[in-house]
């Protein structure tokens, strides 16, 4: 029997996002918790800018609603969140794929940057919200994660061939 590759490789994605998604709710210590970055958002960002053909705002809908689920908070919040961020990588994909993997740490920077400021305009809308010191962390991690993430999801794409 003749397996799509394409199926295939679709699969692997999937399995990627799905991992992050166990990283995102994965308990951990104290203050090590405030450091844990938006991992879905990170493979959302490097599918999208890797494969914009195949991972595209509807992913980014989808397992934001996911994330919602698993977080439980607001239904949609991070839908949306995820959706407006990889609109604007899908728009800006050629260019970005172009620049050395530090330069892109710097829209990735903007990027989570932007999915907190909208995470936390929603919640600042159900109630009044202080802005703590500890918003800031998962953007500077996340931030500092991305070529560890590339890299290895650079991996992945290649040695699996998902095209």
């Amino acid at each position: 029997m003749l397996i799509n590759n394409s199926y295939y490789g679709f699969g692997r994605i999937i399995l990627t996002i799905v991992l992050a998604m166990g990283l995102r709710i994965a308990p951990l210590p104290g203050i090590i918790a405030a450091f844990n970055p938006d991992w879905v958002l990170l493979i959302l960002i490097y599918w999208s800018l890797a494969l914009p053909e195949r991972v595209g705002i509807f992913h980014a809908w989808t397992f934001g609603l996911l994330t919602d689920v698993l977080t439980g908070r607001l239904l949609g919040q991070y839908a949306l969140a995820y959706s407006i961020v990889i609109y604007i990588c899908l728009k800006l994909h050629k260019r970005l794929r172009q620049f050395p993997i530090f330069q892109q740490g710097l829209f990735i920077f903007f990027c989570l940057l932007l999915s907190q400021l909208l995470l936390f305009f929603i919640k600042n809308l159900q109630h009044p919200a202080q802005l703590h010191s500890t918003f800031w962390l998962p953007v500077f991690t996340g931030t500092l994660c991305w070529p560890v993430v590339y890299t290895a999801m650079r991996f992945i794409r290649i040695s699996r061939s998902i095209k």
